[in-house]
């Protein structure tokens, strides 16, 4: 049970790294293509 707590308070934390992660991504893909 206390897992699973911790869990659920990892995932509010989560979505704003998430996010610039996933904009970093997205930099990647394109400094990606642009160095093909």
């Amino acid at each position: 049970m206390a897992k699973s707590t911790d869990m659920r308070k990892e995932k509010k934390k989560e979505p704003t790294k998430s996010l610039k992660e996933k904009r970093d991504a997205k930099k990647q893909k394109k400094n990606d293509r642009s160095s093909d």
